[in-house]
């Protein structure tokens, strides 16, 4: 069993960053991989970025966000990192973490765990 816990979100202007944290209980958290998606109002959840488990450690990022999201892990703090930067308003969402076992994924139905999200409000 892994627990999720989201941190980081809050109200900014355009332009502007954050560094969303996701801190994970459990002894195994090296050997998942770790995904983050993200919710607007009214649309469905989507994937914005993922980093493998084990020596597996490769990065996916959606094309929305490629070159402005940055995802890392610390296995010594059990904790996966989202560094967002160049934020617009249609980052607007609230962003979800997410772990399974190993592979990194786009699809969130694979994913077995899932954080309570935290809220990021981008403003123009």
């Amino acid at each position: 069993q892994v627990q999720l816990v989201e941190s980081g979100g809050g109200l900014v202007q355009a332009g502007g960053f954050l560094r969303l944290s996701c801190a994970a209980s459990g002894r195994t958290f090296s050997s998942y991989a770790m995904g983050w998606f993200r919710q607007a109002p009214g649309k469905e959840r989507e994937f914005v970025a993922a980093i493998g488990g084990g020596s597996i450690v490769t990065t996916h990022y959606a094309d929305s966000v490629k070159g402005r999201f940055t995802i890392s892990r610390d296995n010594a703090k059990n904790t996966v990192y989202l560094q967002m930067n160049s934020l617009k308003p249609e980052d607007t969402a609230v962003y979800y973490c997410a772990a399974r076992v190993l592979v990194a994924d786009r699809n969130a139905h694979q994913y077995t765990y899932w954080g309570q999200g935290t809220q990021v409000t981008v403003s123009s």
